[in-house]
């Protein structure tokens, strides 16, 4: 169904073409090429804002996937940033810190050792068998 602004222009269109006779008599499909014309032209509008949705909701919905697996508590964050203060390689540090974090609710203190203050934390192992959790 055409919107109000087609239909004007729609009646705007037929009023100029029935004023000038010859151009009705000489052309008696214009006026349905011209309403074909319109409708085409609300189709591809439609089409556009149709995907420009579409690429907004799956924006938004791949950013809430990715949050889950990015969000720390406060107290993880700060615990992890002190035992990785001196890591090589700091943001693997942080990840799999906050990880056993948000798993087993304890960091052990200190940059490294001192695993007997959290038991989970000591015995989550990677899928080689070595130690997960810096």
């Amino acid at each position: 169904m055409p919107s109000n602004l087609l239909r004007s222009q729609l009646t705007n269109l037929f009023i100029s073409a029935s004023s000038r006779s010859s151009f009705t008599h000489t052309h008696p499909l214009t006026r349905l090429e011209i309403f074909a014309a319109l409708i085409t032209k609300s189709r591809t509008q439609k089409m556009k804002l149709f995907f420009a949705t579409l690429l907004l909701c799956s924006l938004l919905l791949s950013s809430s996937f990715l949050e889950p697996a990015m969000a720390q508590s406060g107290f993880c964050s700060n615990k992890c940033k002190s035992r990785c203060a001196k890591a090589a390689v700091q943001d693997r540090c942080m990840k799999y810190c906050g990880i056993c974090c948000e798993q087993c609710k304890c960091v052990p203190s200190g940059t490294y050792g001192n695993k007997h203050e959290c038991a989970c934390y000591r015995d989550k192992r990677n899928s080689k068998g070595k130690p997960k959790c810096p």
